[in-house]
């Protein structure tokens, strides 16, 4: 049986995941730090195997991963880094401490995991990561800096180790939607400029779905939306200059 492993998965994205690889057959392994609404999604789920989890104690993630892949035979067919916070707002108006804290969570989380989960991915026929990653990591998005500045960091991590893990048997790839109808989307008391005017569109079931697609591809960054669709391939093809103005013309105040 194909298993997978996702952090962030009491809500949101992480949460869809879970129940669309489960009712698709998957053997699911849930982590998140909210106890209580990880375990009422693994009693929904049939008594899915999970475990509360700081992905940034790096101690605990190495623990959490020998405990799951050792009952799968030291395999791990997938794993999924979908655990990440957002604060939206001016650069300064926001808490050091709370840059510092997103940073940690985005980025060294996802460090944390693709390093310990690599023993058992590289022994797992068909292995893939998948990175949550994000449309604002195409271009730096004011009023979202130090989160673009981790979903950069994610994209970076994702081309180097889709690289680098090649020799492996290991693919690596990353989500990029743009906003998505979350708890996390919900709870920002101000939406940036940029938020208001493309609009949060998309489901959670949606990138469900292309978490699904992702996990039997080979591609490496997977834009999610017709609307970022667009904008990520224009990107590819224009200027940096052009995206610039592109963003400073969506972030007008």
């Amino acid at each position: 049986m194909n298993n997978i492993l996702i952090s962030g998965a009491a809500s949101g994205i992480g949460a869809a995941t879970a129940r669309l690889f489960h009712t698709r057959g998957w053997r699911v392994g849930l982590l998140d730090v909210d106890e209580k609404a990880l375990s009422a999604l693994a009693a929904e789920l049939g008594g899915a195997w999970h475990a509360p989890l700081d992905v940034v104690d790096a101690a605990a993630v190495k623990a959490a991963l020998a405990y799951f892949c050792t009952q799968s035979g030291g395999q791990l067919r997938l794993l999924f880094n979908g655990a990440g916070i957002l604060r939206t707002g001016a650069f300064a108006d926001i808490e050091l401490e709370q840059h510092a804290r997103l940073v940690e969570i985005n980025v060294l989380g996802v460090l944390n995991l693709c390093h310990a989960a690599f023993a058992y991915l590289k022994t797992t026929p068909e292995a893939q990561v998948i990175n949550m990653g994000s449309a604002s990591g195409l271009y730096g998005v004011p009023q979202l800096a130090s989160y673009s500045a981790s979903k950069f960091a994610v994209r970076g991590l994702t081309e180097a180790l889709e690289l680098e893990w090649r020799e492996h048997g290991i693919r690596v790839g990353d989500l990029m939607p743009p906003f998505v109808d979350t708890p996390m989307v919900r709870s920002q008391a101000q939406r940036p400029p940029v938020m208001r005017r493309l609009g949060v569109r998309l489901e959670a079931e949606q990138i469900a779905e292309a978490a699904w697609k992702q996990a039997h591809a080979s591609t490496v960054h997977r834009p999610v939306g017709l609307q970022f669709g667009l904008l990520f391939t224009f990107g590819q093809i224009t200027p940096g200059w052009i995206n610039r103005l592109l963003m400073g013309w969506l972030s007008r105040p």
